[in-house]
C-alpha cells in the first residue's frame, strides 16, 4: 500500500467506528488495506460482494434501475446501515458503506468508466461520484483510485483526517453530495422501516467494552422506578451486558407513535441518564434478529404470552419453530415476577417447553419485586 494508506487505516481502526461494507465493481484493494492491519477485527463487521444481478436484488429487496448509479451506491449504504446496527457492539458507533462501479475490464465498454461511493451514518449520508478517462488506466489502476476513495468515505464517516493522493486529471474530479438528518427525520425514518433502530446512549458507561445488550422493552408511559430496578437488577445478573431501555414505535394493535410521543418518551430517559433504543419491531422473535445475542428482561406476564400457542393462531408448533428461531440468535429471556390477575407468579409458576427452558433464567423474588404499573400510575394521574 502507499505509504500514506496505513496511517489512514489506523485512525480508522482506532475510532471505535464499526462498518458493513457492500461493494460490486470495484474498490477491492481498499478491503486488503483494510484487513491487513491490525484492529481490523474491531471495524470490519462484515463485506459483501453482490456481483450477480440475483446477488444485488436479494440484497436490497429490489433490482436496481441502474447498477452503476447514485441511488444504487446510496440503498447499498442504507442496507449496509441497517445490517451493522444489529451486528455492532453494543455503544459503538457504526457505518454502512455502498460502492458500486463499471471500470475498465476484457471487453471494451461503450458507457463511462465511473463509480460511485456512499457512505451512511446515524444522521448523515454522504456520496461521491467520479468518471475516469477511457484508456488512461489499466483496471487495476481504476480499482485503486476507487479504494482510494473509499477508504477516504469510511475515513470521513470515522471522522479521521484523511487526504487520499488520487492523481485524478482535471476532468476527473470527484462530485459530492452530503444530506444531515435531524432527530425528527431520524425517526421518521425508523417509523417508515426505511432505519430499523435508532439508539439514543444517555449512560456515562459506554467506555466498557460489552459483549451484548440487555434490553428492557416496553412503552414506558411513564417511565417509573419499578422499571428501573428491574433492569438495574437484570444487570447485575448479566455484568457483560450494556443496559439499554427500548420501545418500538410501532405497535401492533394500534397506531404508529408520533414523533413529538416518542421524543416525550425519550427525555424520561435522558434526565435519568439511561440508553434507550427506538425500533420498529413489536414482535419478539422480530427483535431477536435486530439484537442478536441480547437478553431480553420480561415479566412473567410476557413470558407466559410469549410460551402460549394462543398468540400463535392457536399453533403449538408454530410458537415452538419461532421462539427456536430466536434461541438460533443467542436469545435469552430474563424474567421477573409480575402480578397476573391478582396472584403474583414468577418463571417458576410458568409452564415452560422442554426445549425452551435454557432460553429463560429466573429473576429472584427476594432480588425483585415492585407491584407497581405505568397504567395504574397514569389512571391515577387522570387525563
Amino acid at each position: 500500500m502507499e505509504s500514506w494508506v496505513r496511517p489512514v487505516v489506523e485512525a480508522i481502526h482506532s475510532s471505535r467506528a464499526q462498518a458493513v461494507i457492500y461493494l460490486a465493481g470495484g474498490a477491492s484493494q481498499a478491503l486488503g488495506w483494510l484487513l491487513s492491519v491490525p484492529g481490523a477485527s474491531g471495524t470490519v463487521l462484515e463485506v459483501v460482494v453482490p456481483y450477480s444481478r440475483a446477488s444485488m436484488a436479494q440484497l436490497l429487496g429490489k433490482m436496481p434501475l441502474q447498477f452503476t448509479s447514485k441511488q444504487a451506491a446510496e440503498d447499498m449504504a442504507l442496507a449496509a446501515y441497517n445490517r451493522a446496527l444489529k451486528l455492532s457492539g453494543p455503544g459503538l458507533q457504526v457505518m454502512g458503506v455502498g460502492f458500486t462501479g463499471s471500470l475498465a475490464s476484457s471487453r471494451p465498454k461503450h458507457g463511462e468508466h465511473r463509480f460511485y461511493v456512499s457512505a451512511r451514518t446515524q444522521n448523515c449520508l454522504r456520496t461521491s461520484h467520479v468518471t475516469l478517462s477511457k484508456g488512461l488506466r489499466s483496471r487495476e489502476e481504476e480499482d485503486k483510485v476507487s479504494s482510494y476513495f473509499l477508504l477516504k468515505a469510511i475515513a470521513d464517516a470515522c471522522r479521521v483526517p484523511a487526504t487520499i493522493q488520487s492523481d485524478l486529471q482535471e476532468p476527473e474530479f470527484p462530485k459530492e453530495s452530503t444530506e444531515q438528518f435531524d432527530e425528527d427525520q431520524e425517526l421518521q425514518q425508523v417509523i417508515d422501516g426505511q432505519v430499523c433502530m435508532k439508539v439514543y446512549h444517555f449512560s456515562d458507561s459506554m467506555e466498557k467494552n460489552f459483549s451484548r445488550k440487555i434490553i428492557l422493552p416496553g412503552s414506558f408511559n411513564p417511565l417509573h422506578d419499578g422499571h428501573l430496578r428491574l433492569l438495574e437488577v437484570a444487570s447485575s445478573m448479566c455484568d457483560d451486558g450494556l443496559p439499554c431501555f427500548e420501545i418500538s414505535a410501532i405497535n401492533a394493535d394500534k397506531p404508529p407513535l408520533s414523533i413529538a410521543e416518542i421524543k416525550r418518551r425519550v427525555d424520561q430517559f435522558r434526565k435519568v441518564g439511561k440508553n434507550v433504543i427506538i425500533s420498529n419491531q413489536p414482535y419478539f422473535y422480530k427483535k431477536a434478529e435486530l439484537f442478536p445475542g441480547s437478553a431480553f428482561v420480561i415479566g412473567a406476564d410476557t413470558a407466559a404470552r410469549l410460551v402460549n400457542p394462543k398468540y400463535y393462531g392457536g399453533d403449538y408448533n408454530r410458537m415452538l419453530e419461532i421462539l427456536l428461531e430466536c434461541k438460533s440468535t443467542g436469545t435469552t429471556f430474563l424474567v421477573g415476577g409480575r402480578n397476573i390477575e391478582g396472584v403474583f407468579k414468577v418463571l417458576e409458576d410458568l409452564d415452560i417447553p422442554g426445549e425452551l427452558r435454557d432460553m429463560f433464567i429466573s429473576i429472584p423474588e427476594e432480588k425483585f419485586r415492585m407491584d407497581i404499573s405505568s397504567t395504574d400510575i397514569r389512571k391515577r394521574q387522570g387525563p
